[in-house]
């Protein structure tokens, strides 16, 4: 099977994890990927660890687990962008390319001759992608953002964690980099929209994403809730503020989750607790009423379910069709028989540690691969390898490596 990208070329002058998680998804649908590394240090999170992966030998390399998870599919080019020479190595790169990806502060690489005008002027095609924290205008444009900073910024916080008046109440960021990862994807979806419109005008063009703004549209149902009702959303633990019951429950052994979706599925649920009747009581009866009257909902279930085992609540309401499930572990996660068969864990051959784990795509599509089979690159491990590919002769490539450039 052919992949869907592999007549692009991507040049990916972006570290951390917004920018190298979005050419990472056009590296696993096939896309030609070169990611440009500062000589000696490569992209920072190449040093953030431990965990290193490990040699064969059990020792620690220099690859940190952060880098892992988001540079797969790529070749690594060591460059001093600082340099004139590093700069014209990149100019020559873009002239081949259908898109780069960047995130640089605001201005930086203009004054290097570098921005969307300088390479645009040598290839009109060009897809240029910045990502940056607050974007190419407004007043905090040329300030540095992070992930954990955006989440506070953007109101996810808010929303999220314990209520203040129960112990261990108040904000708490997302377990995972989200902001970051969800910039990646709309900066993957921007990219391939903008590579559909060349298409049609055979013009490239800058998008300018910021994380900020990409927050600030994850707010989502909270975000409207505000702008049609006037009143702030709080934080509510596990449970959802427009759908109940929707939350963790205690059970004999551990907890479980609870998804009740709609009238009917609350009505098959309060059947499996032996409770019929509870799904005609007025104060129940649909789910405006139950988010309305959950103070008096939440006492009455959890009596119940505190009665039995996980397991056995489980499999009872599996049988009845309202989705519930546990709260796995993330060994637990890649032990579960759903996550196994989709083949999300998958390995790679490594030059130094033989293999190397990879949480895999979530695409799967019916004619074409959607996983790269490219482990994630040695810091400058194609360096030569890409400046022959650009013309660059043996004696070149070494006069550049005397001079600190590679």
């Amino acid at each position: 099977m052919t992949p869907l990208l592999a007549h692009i070329k991507v040049l990916d002058l972006s570290r951390v994890l917004a920018g190298p998680w979005s050419s990472q998804i056009l590296a696993d649908l096939g896309a030609h990927v070169i990611k440009v590394e500062r000589p000696g240090r490569g992209d920072d999170t190449r040093a953030w660890g431990p965990p290193f992966l490990k040699n064969s030998d059990g020792s620690d390399t220099r690859e940190g687990g952060y880098f892992l998870a988001a540079n797969r599919g790529k070749r690594s080019i060591t460059l001093d962008l600082q340099t004139p020479e590093g700069q014209a190595i990149v100019k020559k790169m873009a002239a081949e390319a259908d898109v780069v990806i960047e995130n640089y502060k605001v201005g930086t690489l203009p004054r290097l001759g570098l921005g969307y005008e300088d390479l645009a002027a040598v290839n009109p095609a060009l897809i240029y992608c910045s990502v940056t924290g607050f974007g190419q205008t407004g007043p905090r444009r040329a300030e540095p953002a992070y992930d954990f900073l955006v989440q506070a910024m953007g109101g996810l916080m808010s929303v999220t964690g314990g209520r203040d008046d129960q112990p261990g109440g108040g904000p708490q960021k997302v377990g995972v980099p989200i902001v970051d990862m969800v910039t990646g994807v709309y900066g993957a979806v921007g990219i391939l929209a903008a590579l559909a419109g060349r298409t049609q005008t055979g013009r490239g063009q800058h998008i300018d994403l910021a994380m900020l703004d990409v927050q600030v549209g994850l707010l989502c149902n909270q975000g409207m809730n505000y702008l049609l009702a006037g009143k702030v959303p709080r934080r509510t633990g596990t449970a959802h503020p427009n759908i109940q019951p929707q939350r963790t429950f205690d059970c004999q052994d551990g907890q479980i989750v609870l998804v009740v979706g709609n009238d009917g599925q609350f009505a098959a649920f309060c059947k499996v607790l032996g409770v019929p009747d509870l799904a005609e009581d007025p104060r129940f009866a649909t789910n405006g009423q139950r988010v309305s009257h959950q103070a008096a909902l939440d006492p009455i279930l959890d009596a119940i379910l505190i009665q039995r085992t996980r397991a056995h609540w489980l499999a009872a309401l599996a049988d009845a069709g309202v989705p519930a499930g546990s709260i796995n572990s993330v060994p637990e996660v890649f032990e579960e028989p759903q996550v196994r068969q989709r083949e999300m864990l998958r390995y790679l051959p490594h030059p130094l540690a033989g293999e190397v784990p990879q949480i895999a795509s979530p695409l799967r599509f019916s004619d074409a691969p959607a996983h790269s089979t490219i482990a994630p690159p040695l810091l400058g491990q194609h360096t030569a390898e890409i400046l022959r590919e650009l013309g660059y002769s043996p004696d070149e490539i070494d006069a550049l490596r005397v001079r600190a450039v590679l």
